[in-house]
């Protein structure tokens, strides 16, 4: 069954056909009617028409008056649309009765890798993950949800020349020391322990450049020494994402050691398409249109001069990987916007070498940066880094304090002391996931602990308080959810909440078009504001039994399109506040 933009856009397609082959008309929610669409506009210059001209011989072509009650031209050339109640309340019935809220799932299903997270063995996870882990997160359960074969991966860094000073640092310190250090998530000590001995100690850097050697060629012992270090950063990083609600679990772990053995291979391919060149000693492909500031060719270093290799290389092998052997078909990089040019310049490589192909999307998923109240990125006060363990724990703590001072201040609040550490969670660790999601990710943002704990505007304490005020209205009310059916628009405010309810399925669509959480944010906010009108204007728990029962359909399809839509970005609804 086609959304309600669907069923609207087949049909004016049909009609701007009649009038002239190929347009391609806009449709989108509007103040002067329910629906507006913008096709004519365009057309003005091809036909040498005026667009309210060519607006009304579409309608003239229109078959739609199954669908609405009223179609109009106005201003240059736009087509606004009032659906008729009927069908709106029919499709409501429809939605109700439907477990997956009218999303459908794909026909074609792909796989799909969601490459996102990305922490560093014996370093602590910061505020700068915290971007790439919920983003990732948010989308993979939408693909998810839609029944792509989603691939996660977390591309952790467990390899390279810093591994030999703390292997060597584990070993002075002992083993069961050690990795107990590093699961209480002490990695920040330890990494700065290692590099201080490092600098300060002469036998200790032999030590560590030898072990170095070890590891790459793949000495048994180094190697174990290599996987209890690797071993309790993971177990750390699981209680990271314990804490923040995530799915990336060990199975999910590909980090870069996991690709060492096909680096060579990556290179042997290289050279043997030609694509290789030797450039100050390096093997490196040139790839079209980069140039560096004085318009020089800009090289993508495969293999370093003095034979090792670098992200760069890991990247291509990965690409190569994930297309030959785990047959992706797209591949998301939820990486920083720093990252731009590193990543145009290694699909192009991949592009040349014939791994990506037109069957085949790589997409840098980029993001802007958390920043301060001064403008600049979030650090202690100290000037530190501040890690997500620390942020998302004060962010518990934030949201107890929050919701005792809104129950003191409601004594009606239903919620007791056995929900307060079980809510302040969901409230506090949501606050701060959906004041990332809601914002337009190519953007920066403030992080602000006043705004994003508010239960109101666009926070996710206003939505999931939305969705336990809902829940309340039957628990008060002493009443079941009544079974499906097409709910009685009478009110225009039922009307309004019904128009924002049928739009799920397309502002999921237009969330993944452009792999967007915000506009998923946006659109639930948008339901959470309507419910709220609508509760203030229609009281739901009326004598009249048909109303009420009609009411009480919008009440629990409300609060089902909150959870869901939630879930989907990785936040948890709370049934009581």
């Amino acid at each position: 069954m086609p959304d309600v933009r669907s069923a609207i856009e087949q049909r004016l397609a049909a009609a701007f056909d009649a009038v002239h082959a190929g347009a391609d008309p806009v449709l989108r929610p509007s103040d002067r009617a329910d629906l507006q669409a913008n096709g004519a506009l365009p057309l003005a210059k091809v036909l040498g028409r005026a667009p309210a001209e060519i607006a009304r011989s579409v309608v003239e072509q229109l078959d739609i008056a199954d669908l609405c009650d009223e179609v109009e031209v106005s201003g240059n050339g736009f087509i606004n649309l009032t659906l008729s109640t009927r069908y709106l309340a029919e499709r409501l019935g429809d939605l109700a009765r439907d477990p997956r809220l009218g999303i459908e799932a794909v026909a074609s299903p792909e796989t799909i890798v969601v490459d996102y997270s990305a922490p560093n063995v014996a370093k602590e996870m910061h505020v700068g993950h915290l971007r790439t882990t919920v983003i990732g997160d948010a989308l993979a359960r939408m693909l998810t949800f839609l029944g792509h074969d989603v691939r996660r991966e977390n591309h952790i860094g467990d390899w390279g020349t810093p591994f030999g000073m703390l292997i060597e640092h584990l070993v002075d310190l002992g083993e069961e020391e050690g990795a107990s250090e590093l699961s209480a998530g002490d990695l920040t000590g330890f990494y700065q322990q290692a590099r201080a001995s490092f600098d300060s100690d002469d036998g200790f850097a032999d030590r560590s450049r030898r072990r170095v050697v070890l590891l790459q060629s793949g000495d048994d012992e180094t190697l174990r020494l290599w996987r209890v270090l690797v071993a309790g950063s993971v177990r750390y990083f699981d209680a990271v994402y314990s804490k923040l609600g995530v799915q990336l679990t060990d199975d999910d772990i590909v980090g870069e050691s996991y690709y060492n053995d096909m680096l060579a291979g990556v290179v042997e391919e290289l050279e043997a398409k030609g694509l290789l060149v030797v450039h100050d000693g390096a093997m490196c492909v040139f790839p079209p249109g980069f140039e560096n500031r004085n318009g020089d060719p800009l090289p993508l270093i495969v293999q370093k001069s003095d034979g090792g290799y670098g992200y760069a290389s890991t990247d291509l092998a990965a690409i190569r990987h994930r297309v030959l052997d785990l047959g992706a078909q797209r591949m998301l990089y939820v990486v920083g916007a720093p990252q731009k040019q590193h990543f145009q310049m290694c699909f192009a490589v991949a592009a040349m070498a014939g791994w990506l192909t037109d069957e085949t999307q790589a997409i840098h998923v980029s993001f802007g940066s958390v920043l301060g109240a001064d403008g600049r990125m979030v650090a202690t006060r100290t000037g530190g880094t501040v890690t997500l363990v620390g942020l998302l724990d004060e962010a518990v703590d934030r949201a107890r304090a929050a919701i005792a001072g809104r129950r003191s201040a409601d004594p009606n609040n239903e919620a007791g002391s056995d929900d307060d550490d079980v809510v302040a969670k969901m409230v506090g660790i949501g606050a701060v996931k959906y004041s990332d999601l809601s914002t337009d990710r190519g953007r920066d943002y403030v992080f602000d602990w006043d705004r994003m704990l508010a239960f109101e505007g666009n926070t996710g304490p206003y939505l999931q308080y939305a969705h336990a005020r809902i829940r309340s209205i039957f628990r008060r009310g002493d009443v079941s959810v009544p079974a499906p059916a097409a709910p009685a628009l009478r009110d225009p405010h039922e009307r309004a909440l019904g128009l924002a309810l049928l739009w799920f399925p397309v502002a999921l669509d237009d969330t993944l078009a452009t792999y967007s959480p915000h506009k998923l944010c946006g659109y639930l906010f948008d339901v959470a504001s309507a419910f709220t009108s609508f509760y203030e204007n229609c009281r739901v728990l009326v004598d009249d039994e048909a109303q009420r029962t009609s009411r009480l359909i919008l009440c629990d399809l409300s609060a089902r399109v909150l959870s869901l839509g939630l879930s989907l970005l990785g936040i948890e609804a709370p049934e009581r506040m």
